[in-house]
């Protein structure tokens, strides 16, 4: 494992983080959570992603009670609020300040530890005030719950006036969480300039593109049993967008550039991102232990720019690169 500096801080993490948001506590049974997070734990991963929205808190029960008995001075515990949780009631969501207190007191009963290492919002909240949330975070700092803090899916101008107001408050914003792969560059344009520019590093979830960027969903063909696509409880939804025809026949001509670099096409996704030097680390979750290993062998990885060229030419105008797309909800849901 290697690891990387987040943002313009002192704080490194592993360039793999484990995250487990369609897996526990809804996905897999929690016997598999725990030998997946002691899979992480075995190949090097030491950073451990989480919100307290997945699976309405269960996620973040579950993890804590699977990194119970290690070193906490040697893990990076993230989390996440803005999202309903609870009974989901008028102030169960959003960015306020009693709901930013009141998840983070929350998610920290659930992991058992007395500070996360990251506390990020999940999403860009318009029905609250910027200078609210942001103090609100400054407090949660100062008080030693959360030693940094960041975001998840915010625009280059969000981004912006977020730093500009962390500066003022005493506190730094560090880092991005945003959907990022091969097949969705939409940061590129805006986003990775701006926290360029501002000390700011990119966490990236779905890599792999919810596992179409593995290889497994071939054009023309059943969608295999047992797989995302199949699942309910699993984010069959969110994987439906990439299972166009389209998409699916251009991906499999990456297969033979994955052959030339000896790496599966899941380990040559999660080294793509990873050539972004703005990315601090990609997010990989496991149904099974056995993914984790696998996952893991993208670490580290360097690819030319000649390949990074045919991965270019083999997915041609699939990509989508639409900065519009970085969005968060126009009001809280609830």
């Amino acid at each position: 494992m290697e690891f990387r500096y987040l943002g313009n801080s002192g704080l490194k993490i592993s360039e793999i983080t484990y995250g487990n948001w369609l897996t526990h506590g809804s996905q897999v049974e929690n016997d598999i959570a725990r030998r997946s997070v002691a899979a992480a734990l075995e190949a090097g991963i030491t950073t451990f992603d989480t919100a307290d929205a997945y699976a309405n808190t269960v996620a973040e029960k579950v993890l804590g009670k699977a990194l119970k008995n290690e070193r906490r001075e040697s893990l990076e515990i993230f989390t996440k609020v803005y999202f309903p949780t609870g009974p989901k009631g008028h102030n169960d969501t959003g960015l306020s300040r009693k709901h930013i207190f009141e998840s983070i007191n929350g998610s920290l009963d659930r992991l058992r530890t007395d500070y996360v290492d990251l506390y990020q919002a999940h999403r860009y909240d318009y029905e609250t005030p910027l200078e609210e949330t942001m103090t609100a975070f400054a407090d949660v700092v100062r008080s030693g719950k959360a030693l940094y803090i960041g975001v998840s899916e915010w625009t280059a101008a969000q981004l912006r006036e977020a730093s500009t107001l962390a500066t003022q408050l005493g506190f730094q914003l560090v880092s991005n969480q945003p959907q990022y792969s091969m097949l969705w560059r939409v940061i590129e344009e805006q986003v990775v300039p701006a926290s360029e520019e501002l000390g700011i590093s990119q966490i990236v979830w779905s890599p792999v593109a919810q596992g179409v960027l593995t290889g497994k969903y071939k054009p023309g063909a059943e969608l295999p049993a047992g797989t995302r696509a199949t699942d309910s409880k699993g984010g069959d939804d969110m994987i439906k967008s990439w299972l166009r025809e389209e998409t699916l026949t251009r991906v499999q001509k990456l297969q033979p550039i994955a052959d030339d670099l000896g790496l599966t096409m899941a380990q040559l996704a999660v080294a793509w991102v990873l050539q972004n030097p703005n990315v601090a680390s990609a997010i990989i979750g496991a149904s099974k232990p056995e993914q984790i290993e696998s996952n893991v062998a993208a670490a580290g990885v360097k690819i030319d720019a000649e390949t990074l060229g045919r991965i270019d030419e083999a997915l041609g105008d699939v990509v989508e690169r639409d900065p519009s797309k970085t969005v968060s909800p126009a009001t809280r849901v609830a």
